[in-house]
């Protein structure tokens, strides 16, 4: 995947979050539109009200149900998300697109979904 969007209420609360607490670098492309950018992929922002067409036929905050891989230990994560002090759930054992993996779910500005997971190691 190279991209997808999602609609806020708060740019810059959605912004601070997934820079401050997960890591991401904001990129401004365009005529001044802004993405949440990790690894190869990036998340384009869409403020509500004021969505880039073409769009999704209805952009609603907090729709979102997302999971991103993670680097680092999950550990790790969870002390990232105590240090900010952003409230969890689990870690759960799921299955991703490739196997078995271990996740954490956090709740974004907008109450999005977001899904922090790692492959389980052999």
């Amino acid at each position: 995947m190279d991209h997808l969007a999602i609609t806020v209420r708060d740019v810059d609360a959605t912004c601070a979050f997934y820079h401050d607490v997960l890591g991401m670098q904001v990129q401004t492309f365009g005529d001044g539109r802004l993405a949440l950018k990790f690894g190869q992929q990036k998340i384009n922002i869409h403020e509500a009200g004021h969505e880039i067409d073409p769009k999704a036929d209805k952009p609603t905050p907090g729709s979102a149900d997302l999971c991103l891989l993670v680097e680092d230990s999950l550990d790790d994560v969870v002390a990232a998300l105590h240090e900010h002090h952003v409230d969890y759930m689990g870690p759960v054992n799921r299955t991703g697109a490739h196997g078995a993996i271990t996740s954490v779910y956090v709740r974004d500005p907008d109450r999005n979904l977001i899904e922090l997971s790692r492959y389980d190691q052999d």
